[in-house]
């Protein structure tokens, strides 16, 4: 198994966690490695992040062995992404979201089935199978969630790290509220709904 990731932070805090995983630092559009060899490539909710997702699945393609499987997952799209929802939508009522944060690709681009088979197609991949995953996120408060996505996501971390003090607050009010009726006898259980895309290099 080999680990790739662009950050070297990312990268040191994976082999303390992993210390038997080999890990390199490399940008997933232009990998450091060889033509066919691997048998396997996953993409964990990675594409969302990437400026040219294209170059990424490419990539995937070129060094996946005959026969070799890739596969990605992405979030649902807006409508039944009930999870983003409830943070996107406290976040534009009570903070700011024009914060300069860089440009990114569109968040639901993959989200679209369609998508998600013409890239795939464009790469050179056979047969890929979309499916719908609805994993479950737990925590033991609206706030545990909040302080979450503040200290381990990426951009929506920054967004709400760039809030002030007062629309911060009002934002956690928000999504305490908003959780309320997903509460259960041991925390907060909130749907994930996602995408898990996959094919297969046929040559």
């Amino acid at each position: 198994v080999t680990g790739v990731d662009f950050s070297s932070n990312m990268i040191a805090e994976a082999r303390e966690h992993c210390p038997t995983v080999e890990f390199v630092e490399a940008d997933a559009e232009r990998l450091p490695f060889a033509d066919d060899s691997f048998d396997a490539v996953v993409m964990n909710f990675g594409l969302l992040h990437l400026p040219r997702p294209e170059n990424a699945i490419a990539e995937a393609f070129r060094v996946l062995r005959p026969q070799g499987r890739f596969a990605a997952t992405v979030w649902s799209d807006s409508d039944d992404a009930l999870g983003f929802g409830v943070f996107v939508r406290a976040i534009e009522t009570h903070g700011r979201t024009d914060v300069g944060l860089p440009s990114g690709p569109d968040f639901y681009r993959f989200s679209d089935p369609a998508e998600c088979r013409r890239i795939f197609d464009t790469a050179g991949f056979d047969s890929p199978t979309i499916s719908r995953i609805v994993p479950v996120w737990r925590a033991a408060t609206a706030d545990q969630m909040v302080d979450s996505l503040l200290q381990d996501s990426v951009r929506t971390g920054a967004l709400l790290r760039a809030q002030t003090d007062d629309a911060l607050s009002q934002i956690r009010s928000s999504i305490r509220e908003s959780t309320r009726a997903l509460q259960t006898p041991s925390g907060i259980e909130m749907p994930m709904p996602a995408v898990l895309a996959s094919a297969t290099k046929g040559r």
